[in-house]
């Protein structure tokens, strides 16, 4: 209780803009949090948290994006022609709870994440590599309770076993991505979450765990422990009993702060150790440069990010008129691809790089880092060109679109400066074109956002994928198929894309991968089902007496803070 109500004051100094103490670490956020289950973290939010109360079986070692060493593994072996992983797991390891961690946890974690597989959640790639299907029991019928069973299990001598249905090189890279921690599993049933048995499985079958009891008060293994979260903080403190090398920083203090002036107040004036920015051109402006100020620059950039134009809308109050008349749109507005070409035409992607990137910007052929392997840069691209923008609006709808004229509504993130100026600028170059085109645009928060987009709710909407694991399959089938993750945002399809990308995630030729994503990514570019955003060089600022922030330590598939570490490597001088 002591060290609850010690961290609570401490809530109310930062809150108050005291200066940050040595064995603190102080990072502003502009977003909400959405959960701290283990078992739906989707979101870069909850992530950067999950990832350091929670620990995976491994993780990626130092910087690199590929080479994988032990976490709460030791080792692994793969036998049964690449079908079977065997894992010897580490001894005297404490869940935050007190409970001694076993096989019997990891076993839960992952039969949990194959009951649940909520659309909210990344379980889809586990189930693929573990049961052939992306699908939960309420989806697939012929998943059943033998199958998860058998997919993964302790044997006699209390190693982890997974058997997979078929190859999947990718399968180790899946298990270090933070959605799949492992959970207390004595803990989580005490709650009253799933208590792990055949009897009540088919209960929690796709069920959301965003607001589950665990998500409210977890139990992990990692360094940090929770010890308060509400709506604008969140509060973390040291693992006394973790097993590894004690962490120097003891509490960790996380607030959520929309403005951006504010954030860069409390940043300059040493009271916040990192936060959220404004994008490169404003952060350049504001923060670099200034004095206690570490930036680190020309670091890799593995996201993708893009505009969502959603072929059917399910919100009325997005809608308008709800027909194509000046005063709204249909749901099915963005279902003629002439309107999706004449919004990419419509985009000043150089001004974009300019404005929110200073300059440190390029634009991406597909939907896919250009580090991945896939990517193929000689695939066409749009630019802005009033003069085509215009003609594709006057092909669409048969000339009744740019008759009547469209009333948009579109929804941006709350906090995000890029958002925000990307969709100022898209809106402005529609609106420029044709006096009855208006776009509304609006601020919402993320969390709000995320479950809306989810169920098909916005009309317009900018997203970023970041990878849960290096393949490209991660991004191309998450982008571009019917059956991806992305796609009840989105709503389009073509049924060539989606035979392409089946046959790209089923072959290890990587020649033939290479050349079917080269495929998808000609067809998009026909179909433009999305505005690609130039992507950034990546950049991180920190206060500079906060140790192992560096380019050599940065890994953007390790963390998702602005450190690229995790917090138990930080310290301060």
């Amino acid at each position: 209780m002591k060290k609850v109500a010690a961290l609570a004051t401490l809530l109310a100094l930062t809150s108050a803009l005291a200066a940050s103490p040595k064995d603190t670490l102080v990072y502003q956020s502009s977003s909400d949090i959405p959960t701290l289950d283990p078992g739906v973290t989707y979101d870069t939010a909850s992530g950067q948290v999950v990832e350091n109360i929670y620990e995976t079986l491994l993780t990626y070692s130092g910087s690199s994006l590929t080479k994988l060493e032990p976490l709460l593994a030791t080792k692994w072996t793969i036998s049964n022609g690449g079908k079977t992983y065997t894992f010897d797991l580490r001894k005297g390891v404490k869940f935050h709870s007190g409970n001694a961690f076993t096989c019997a946890d990891a076993e839960y974690t992952f039969e949990r994440n194959l009951v649940t597989n909520s659309a909210e959640s990344g379980n889809w790639f586990l189930a693929e590599s573990l049961l052939g299907t992306g699908a939960n029991a309420n989806d697939d019928k012929t998943i059943t309770w033998a199958r998860i069973d058998k997919a993964v299990e302790c044997n006699n001598a209390g190693q982890l076993v997974f058997t997979l249905p078929a190859v999947d090189p990718a399968f180790l890279a899946k298990l270090a991505f933070a959605g799949q921690s492992v959970v207390d599993s004595k803990y989580a049933a005490g709650l009253g979450e799933w208590n792990g048995k055949e009897a009540t499985w088919k209960e929690w079958v796709g069920k959301d765990l965003t607001n589950s009891k665990l998500a409210q008060a977890p139990s992990g293994t990692g360094a940090y422990k929770l010890v308060r979260k509400d709506s604008n903080a969140t509060l973390a403190s040291a693992f006394d009993g973790y097993w590894g090398k004690k962490p120097a920083i003891k509490n960790v203090v996380i607030q959520k702060v929309s403005e951006l002036a504010a954030r860069q107040q409390a940043f300059l004036k040493g009271d916040a150790d990192l936060i959220d920015g404004g994008g490169r051109a404003v952060d350049e402006e504001q923060v670099k440069g200034k004095a206690g100020v570490m930036w680190v620059d020309n670091l890799p950039n593995t996201t993708a990010q893009a505009f969502f134009m959603n072929e059917n809308i399910k919100n009325a109050g997005l809608l308008g008129s709800g027909k194509l008349d000046g005063k709204g749109i249909p749901a099915t507005f963005f279902k003629d691809a002439n309107v999706r070409r004449a919004f990419s035409y419509a985009f000043n992607y150089d001004q974009y790089i300019q404005d929110v990137q200073a300059g440190k910007g390029k634009k991406r052929t597909m939907l896919l880092p250009d580090l991945f392997p896939g990517y193929d840069s000689k695939v066409s691209t749009y630019s802005y060109d009033k003069a085509k923008a215009e003609a594709f609006f006057k092909r669409a709808y048969g000339g009744q679109l740019w008759k009547n004229g469209f009333t948009l509504t579109a929804n941006y993130r709350q906090g995000s400066v890029g958002a925000q100026t990307a969709m100022e600028i898209l809106k402005r170059n529609v609106e420029a074109l044709n006096p009855k085109f208006r776009i509304n645009i609006q601020a919402k928060q993320w969390s709000e956002m995320l479950k809306d987009s989810k169920d098909g709710k916005e009309a317009m909407t900018i997203m970023a994928w970041a990878p849960d694991y290096a393949d490209p399959d991660n991004f191309m089938y998450t982008f571009y198929s019917s059956n991806g993750y992305y796609n009840p945002r989105l709503n389009w399809k073509d049924a060539q894309v989606d035979k392409w990308l089946e046959q790209a995630r089923n072959t290890v030729n990587t020649t033939e991968r290479n050349r079917l994503y080269s495929l998808v990514g000609k067809k998009a570019y026909e179909q433009a089902p999305y505005i690609l955003m130039p992507a950034p060089v990546n950049y991180i600022f920190a206060r500079d007496n906060l140790v192992g922030v560096s380019s050599a330590n940065y890994n953007p598939m390790i963390s998702f803070s602005s450190t690229g570490t995790f917090w138990k490597e930080l310290s301060k001088k």
